[in-house]
């Protein structure tokens, strides 16, 4: 019997970012891509659905799953009937050999196998090809890092420009300034532009010596304030991100010195980043400028949270539909490719400081990479 190969992409593309990309069109319940061997691809979905596929969908034919009922029926599970209606369009077409992506549900590999129809997974299937961004995703990137910088502005300028009270706590129109209250402000931003904002980080002061800690409480004059926002267009689907560090007052001396590492760091990290290049050279770049500055890598290694001051993640990831994609800027780090869009986001964190990171988005090219940022990198914003 002959081998006849089609590759099989399947689930809900507002989680299955892989499988939105490929097809772009945004439905909310089970949607099957299938590219079979004459090079055109079939697309299933519901019913209801299917008059805006036939006008929006990257597919030559579209189909609703009723389409191929087997013999023995469709299920009454609408999961199960995409399975069942897939496996059948496989067999209608005398598919023998299936190719999977990593996020092909096992419900699907266990219809096509009692099928008879052998399922075999690539690896880098909607991976690699995810990386390389095309005209239209550059586009929605640029788009969504613009709008993600003027919230930036808006939040550092709002903590720049508040005034401290004799206790040294930030007000704004009489009230404390918190991490919580400016957060709010920040999603109010979005939501007005279209965007949704996952809880970002306003984190002051010591909360900033955790890379990650969103920030809780009130804002101080005196210390560093990381604001790091990544929010959603939801017009295009595409992510922006972007970190800066407000000091609102006095900048105390420890805090720009940190901060002129890292802006070392990121300025070096750029300079090295093109198509070719490894994410984990990339990484090693930053790494020695910060030593270089007299800074440290890695989690604490010692009991005195007052000496020591480190980088403990990598210099950055790859971004799109999701805010973190492959490659990651990091040790054991892959060849950066032309069109890969990655962050670059060097960061030193104290515990008894606070912290200092600065993040700029780029694409890379062949010669080097395209900065998508125009943001001042300064602590001070008014």
């Amino acid at each position: 019997m002959q081998t006849k190969t089609a590759s099989v992409m399947a689930g809900n593309p507002s989680t299955n970012k892989s499988l939105y990309r490929l097809i772009r069109f945004m439905v909310h319940d089970a949607m099957i891509a299938i590219d079979l061997p004459d090079g055109t691809r079939t697309l299933i979905l519901r019913e209801i659905e299917m008059d805006r596929a036939k006008k929006n969908a990257r597919a030559d034919r579209v189909y609703g799953y009723s389409d191929f009922t087997p013999a023995s029926g469709l299920s009454g599970d609408r999961e199960t009937a995409a399975a069942q209606s897939t496996t059948e369009c496989l067999r209608r077409n005398g598919i023998t050999n299936v190719i999977g992506d990593r996020t092909l549900p096992l419900i699907y590999v266990d219809e096509m196998q009692a099928a008879g129809i052998s399922v075999e997974l690539d690896i880098d299937m909607g991976v690699t090809d995810r990386r390389v961004k095309d005209e239209e995703e550059v586009a929605h990137l640029r788009r969504a890092q613009q709008v993600t910088e003027e919230v930036i502005r808006m939040a550092c300028e709002t903590v720049a420009n508040s005034v401290a009270d004799d206790n040294g706590i930030l007000q704004v129109e009489g009230n404390p300034l918190t991490s919580e209250r400016l957060r709010t402000m920040v999603d109010t931003f979005l939501l007005e532009r279209n965007f949704f904002n996952p809880p970002c980080i306003v984190a002051g002061g010591s909360d900033g010596g955790d890379c990650h800690e969103l920030g809780s409480g009130v804002l101080r004059t005196g210390e560093p304030v990381i604001i790091d926002i990544f929010p959603l267009d939801k017009s295009s689907m595409y992510n922006g991100d972007c970190t800066r560090t407000v000091v609102h007052g006095e900048i105390p001396e420890e805090i720009q010195k940190m901060h002129a590492a890292v802006v070392a760091a990121k300025e070096a990290a750029i300079l090295v980043t093109k198509a070719g290049e490894t994410g984990e050279v990339v990484h090693l770049e930053t790494i020695r400028v910060l030593l270089e500055h007299g800074y440290q890598e890695g989690l604490p290694k010692e009991s005195d949270p007052t000496t020591f001051c480190s980088m403990p993640h990598g210099t950055g990831h790859g971004i799109g539909l999701d805010v973190h994609e492959p490659p990651l800027l990091d040790r054991n780090g892959a060849v950066l490719l032309s069109g890969d869009v990655v962050t670059i986001e060097p960061g030193l964190y104290s515990h008894a400081l606070g912290g200092v990171r600065v993040e700029d988005m780029v694409l890379v090219t062949e010669n080097g990479c395209e900065n998508f940022n125009t943001l001042p990198e300064g602590l001070k914003w008014c």
